[in-house]
């Protein structure tokens, strides 16, 4: 039975959905295109926190849209991003299961994951949960590498996950689409966007179930249990915007995902956890002066889970996060490129059966920054400065240089300061928190070499990454003198008319200095190879992914052996507005593991019927 305390917090939802479409009107005129989904092909937002063009790029981004992603294999967030150079992805179990995703061998606490601006994700364990986000729901994703401390505060060692959702444009615009699979699964995701020169809109539903298979195996020892293991999400997705006059908008959103996951705790009962995922905004955008835009937007997200049956030894169950963050931004147009300066204010609340000692904190944040081009030449610099009540302040930079030796020819070049607070896990959960820890600190070195043309793009992009006071998760959450990842990623893009082809290599060496060993669950090399290939009404393509062996512990004594896996898809369009999908992943049936006596899929099979007008 679901607990009062449960229910009560989820009650300010419909509340945080109304206040979505209310706040813009009494908000004060100012405003930013921060959070905006780019509207122009080869725009990106997240490496500057402003619009820039791919090609001025000083940091390295990878961008998937909706294309890219209903192409995709993946069926979950962590698996279409396992695909992404620089990213590792771990998985409890299967669909729904607890997810890790780790950018350049960091930790998976050092990412900051966003979805249209707004900071997501659980303040207790340090980590969003991935697998609640609905896939279909995403227009567009953008990975930034590197270290963004200076432009989104704690967390943001290892990089930056965006995820902007779908909304309204002109017209009126209709989508359905119904997938069937192996292990009964089932999806049916279907809405409409629209709208004309003053109102867009969006509103989509996504429901989701699988019978799954069972999620543990003997190797988990007192948390194997061979039942079968489901997933059950239903998801919700509005925006709207309405043109105040030519230089003012008002914008909100609401995204909502409720799911029950059942997993495993060696008992022979059904195991279940109720996830909540939301996140509400509201904002103002637009025009004081010419060349100076401005945004002010609230936001609110909420991540909570809670077991429905779990084994007393679970119990207490309930741990959710509220954050509620006020931003001002402001961008202007200058001789030496584009004036970052804005404002922001933080509250993390933690709410739990567990008594955790502190259950909130503040953090006030000013931030800068400068990002231009001319000629051959791109620059970006960002100085940020966080206030956290539990731990001081901490002050972060970034600076990055490009330069265009040739048409063809591209080096980059950044350094970038990071931080990350500990999590409330880590600092006072019963009998592993240690609230003496100090925030991690990390110093990152990026050089980035690229050449381009006549369709075939090679980038090589090495890292260095040094962690100061890393936090080790054993028995007792501990500070150790500092980590160390470095590593190199080598990617190839190609077109011939209708084939395209990508490939990329990485290398990963992610070690704990004080110890010598290597940091639990990441590959020191992983590879990918993907084609696809046009042939009028068809398209077919494929991917082959090699992942090198890992360790599942701190101690490196539990060996988890590298694998290969392939995955294949076939996609028809029966006229302009429908197509037929289908798709074989694991083709060769290859049983392995990415964290100990978890099971992963075998070999899967999913067909997928889709309605878009053009």
């Amino acid at each position: 039975m679901k607990s009062s305390v449960f229910n009560a917090r989820l009650a300010v939802f419909p509340v945080a959905a109304a206040a979505v479409f209310c706040v813009p009107i009494l908000t004060p005129a100012t405003a930013a295109a921060q959070v905006s989904t780019p509207q122009l092909k080869g725009m990106v937002v997240s490496a500057s926190r402003t619009p820039t063009r791919a090609d001025d790029l000083v940091s390295d981004v990878t961008v998937i849209d909706r294309a890219e992603i209903e192409k995709s294999t993946g069926r979950t967030l962590p698996e279409i991003l396992a695909r992404v150079p620089g990213l590792q992805f771990n998985s409890n179990g299967g669909l729904g299961k607890t997810s890790s995703v780790n950018i350049r061998g960091a930790e998976a606490r050092h990412t900051v994951l966003l979805i249209d601006g707004v900071r997501f994700g659980s303040a207790t364990s340090g980590t969003p949960s991935w697998d609640n986000i609905p896939v279909d729901m995403i227009e567009r994703i953008e990975v930034l590498k590197g270290p963004a401390s200076a432009l989104y505060g704690s967390e943001a060692v290892g990089g930056v996950v965006q995820i902007f959702l779908r909304k309204g444009s002109a017209g009126f615009k209709p989508y359905a689409a119904v997938t069937l699979g192996s292990d009964r699964f089932r999806q049916l995701a279907t809405g409409f966007s629209g709208g004309n020169d003053q109102v867009s809109y969006a509103l989509g539903f996504q429901k989701t179930r699988e019978a799954g298979f069972s999620a543990t195996n003997p190797k988990a020892g007192a948390n194997y249990n061979p039942d079968i293991d489901g997933f059950d999400q239903s998801a919700l997705n509005a925006s709207l915007a309405y043109q105040i006059s030519p230089d003012w908008k008002l914008d909100g959103g609401l995204t909502y995902s409720d799911s029950t996951n059942q997993t495993d705790d060696g008992l022979n009962r059904d195991t279940r956890y109720a996830m909540r995922s939301m996140v509400a905004r509201a904002g103002v955008e637009g025009r004081i002066l010419p060349g100076w835009k401005s945004q002010l937007r609230i936001s609110q997200s909420a991540d909570a889970s809670q077991a429905i049956v779990a084994a007393p030894a679970l119990l207490p169950s309930l741990f959710k996060t509220t954050q509620d963050q006020l931003t001002w931004q402001n961008d202007i147009d200058t001789p030496l490129g584009v004036l970052l300066a804005g404002t922001e204010h933080l509250t993390q609340k933690v709410s739990s059966t567990t008594a955790y000692k502190v259950t909130q904190r503040d953090v006030q944040s000013l931030f800068v920054g400068l990002n231009g081009s001319h000629g051959s030449h791109s620059w970006q610099a960002n100085l940020r400065r966080d206030d956290n009540s539990q731990f001081g302040g901490s002050n972060t930079g970034f600076a990055g240089y490009g330069y265009s030796v040739t048409p063809a020819w591209r080096l980059n070049a950044s350094y970038g300061t990071s931080f990350v607070a500990p999590s409330f896990n880590q600092l006072y959960f019963p009998n592993f928190g240690n609230a003496a820890l100090l925030p991690e600190r990390g110093r990152n070195l990026d050089v980035g070499l690229s050449w381009s043309d006549a369709g075939h793009t090679v980038k090589l992009v090495r890292y260095d990454n040094k962690i100061r006071g890393f936090i080790t998760n054993t028995t007792v959450a501990a500070n150790v003198p500092q980590a160390r990842i470095d590593g190199a990623t080598l990617s190839y893009d190609a077109s011939f008319g209708a084939l395209r082809l990508h490939a990329s290599v990485d290398s990963l060496n992610p070690r704990n200095e004080l110890t010598g060993k290597r940091l639990p669950r990441r590959s020191i090399s992983q590879v990918r190879l993907g084609a696809d290939y046009a042939a009028g009404a068809w398209t077919f393509g494929g991917n082959v992914f090699q992942t090198g062996d890992s360790f599942n512990d701190t101690a490196n004594l539990q060996k988890l052996a590298g694998y290969v896996t392939a995955d294949v898809y076939a996609d028809y369009a029966i006229n302009a507005e429908w197509r037929l999908q289908g798709k074989v992943n694991n083709l060769a049936d290859k049983t392995y593991e990415s964290v100990l006596g978890y099971n992963q899929p075998g070999r899967t099979f999913y067909v997928t019927l889709r309605f878009q007008p053009k």
